[in-house]
């Protein structure tokens, strides 16, 4: 039996053109581009980048996670098998995972109440979150406790002056 290569060729542009949403690896879109060309990625694969933050809301088998580029933070819809990789979620005492995340983009999730999401596909953490010691500002201690002391001062003035 004799392979023939236009045929072979053929075959996987049928198969390619069956599957459009088959990923294709590219370039990390900012939220910025997401948000301001909204109606040009609908419904199509990206590749979102940032920082994991806030809480990882767990719904049953799915969670929420908001990542954030360092310009907007994004909604993004996945499995709890996925959301499991992140271990730090950035606040005040931490710096989250940065992740990057790729999936279907939706500027008006009808599963979701109209919000603009990603229903990820696939998570890659970039780099681990850590917690972040926050050093204590000495000006700052030293002028609340003067302010303090003068708050004092001026209420037991005043408790004399009305006697």
């Amino acid at each position: 039996m004799k392979i023939n290569f236009k045929s072979v060729l053929l075959i996987l542009l049928l198969i390619l053109a069956a599957y459009p949403r088959i990923h294709v690896f590219c370039q990390s879109l900012s939220s910025s581009e997401l948000i301001g060309n909204a109606k040009e990625h609908d419904g199509k694969p990206v590749t979102f980048t940032g920082e994991a933050i806030g809480d990882i809301m767990l719904r049953g088998e799915f969670a929420w996670v908001n990542i954030n580029d360092g310009d907007n933070a994004l909604g993004i819809w996945m499995s709890a098998a996925l959301a499991k990789e992140i271990n730090f979620t950035g606040s005040y005492k931490t710096r989250g995972d940065k992740v990057e995340v790729t999936g279907i983009f939706h500027r008006a999730c009808s599963e979701h109440g109209g919000d603009l999401d990603i229903h990820a596909q696939s998570l890659r953490k970039l780099g681990d979150g850590r917690i972040v010691n926050q050093k204590l500002n000495l000006d700052k201690r030293n002028l609340s406790i003067s302010l303090f002391g003068a708050l004092i001062l001026i209420w037991i003035l005043s408790l004399f002056r009305h006697r």
